[in-house]
């Protein structure tokens, strides 16, 4: 089978032998695959690495074969795949022996995928193969921070710098679902517009002075994966009290901060790393009761993976990048 790997310290389509299923796996013929900014990260963090690994950890398709202990799927039912391995019940944090789909497992960039049973959902029968394989690790990811960290309400007003991101698509949707108040940002006025469309009710450019924007709203909590670039700014317009959940750091790890005044403030600091299967059902259950639709922004085929790579990288997306598998 064709698929996209990293080998030798860098990143080419190859013929990979296609595994047979174990007892309890299933054969994924696989429709359509998502891309997360993980995926840049993988070739710089596995190095020179000579063994060929699939890329990929979101993606969607039709069940092939399964093993003979299988017993909760069959063949031809389409699926989603879940990209949270070994974590399967809610917890304060992910167990030890979890991992993310598409290292050190193989991934969904791929023709086709061998996956345990227990890996894999039902497709929401309105989503396009497209859609199906943009929902998994960012509306997870989503869901996780908004709902069992950040507990959002529905009188809330949240606080989500970047509404270009994935995830912060889907945190606009799950926010705007509930009935709570959002306030996003951009740089480009056509995201900006974008995040109108999808129910944001304030949306500041990013380069203007926040304080001053929203000096008369009341946040009550922030939701940001940009690390440094943004922390401090997020900080200075939540509410003393209020939270601030983050999952992620594009920007830069390490921030420094007045820790005085964050304790005297009362702020609530909260982390958060994707989440597990009952969360991503809970979050399917949501889509499917609010009809929620996954924002695609571009498909390239499989034979364009690089070129998918490349366009993410350059961060001009509105939502997820997806690549269609023939």
């Amino acid at each position: 089978m064709r698929a996209l790997v990293h080998e030798n310290g860098g990143l080419h389509m190859k013929e990979m032998e296609m595994q047979k299923p174990g007892g309890s796996e299933v054969v994924v013929k696989l429709k359509a695959a998502g891309l997360n900014r993980r995926d840049l990260a993988i070739p710089g963090r596995r190095k020179e690495s000579e063994e060929a690994l699939i890329l990929g950890s979101d993606g969607a398709g039709i069940i092939e074969e399964i093993g003979k202990n299988v017993i909760d799927v069959n063949v031809g039912d389409e699926v989603i795949i879940n990209p949270s391995l070994r974590w399967v019940q809610n917890s304060e944090a992910p167990p030890k022996e979890f991992d993310i789909l598409g290292m050190p497992d193989h991934g969904t960039f791929a023709e086709k995928i061998v996956i345990s049973e227990d890996q894999v959902e039902p497709k929401p029968a309105y989503m396009s193969w497209e859609e199906a394989a943009a929902f998994p690790l960012a509306a997870l990811t989503g869901y996780r921070a908004m709902f069992t960290k950040g507990d959002l309400r529905k009188t809330d007003t949240v606080f989500i710098p970047g509404a270009g991101g994935g995830v912060a698509t889907y945190l606009i949707a799950f926010a705007k679902n509930i009935g709570a108040r959002v306030i996003t940002t951009s740089r480009s006025e056509e995201k900006r517009e974008k995040a109108r469309k999808l129910g944001a009710d304030v949306v500041i450019d990013t380069a203007d002075d926040w304080d001053e924007k929203l000096s008369n709203e009341t946040v009550d909590m922030v939701i940001d994966s940009n690390g440094k670039a943004t922390f401090h700014r997020s900080l200075s317009i939540l509410k003393k009290g209020g939270k601030f959940v983050t999952f992620g750091a594009t920007t830069e790890d390490t921030v420094a901060f007045d820790l005085r005044a964050f304790f005297y403030g009362q702020y609530k600091l909260i982390g958060s790393t994707m989440g597990c299967r009952e969360e991503l059902i809970a979050a399917l259950e949501h889509a499917e009761e609010y009809q929620l639709q996954p924002v695609v922004d571009r498909i390239f085929s499989l034979d364009q993976s690089l070129d998918a790579l490349s366009y993410l990288e350059e961060g001009k997306q509105f939502g997820k990048v997806i690549i269609r598998i023939a």
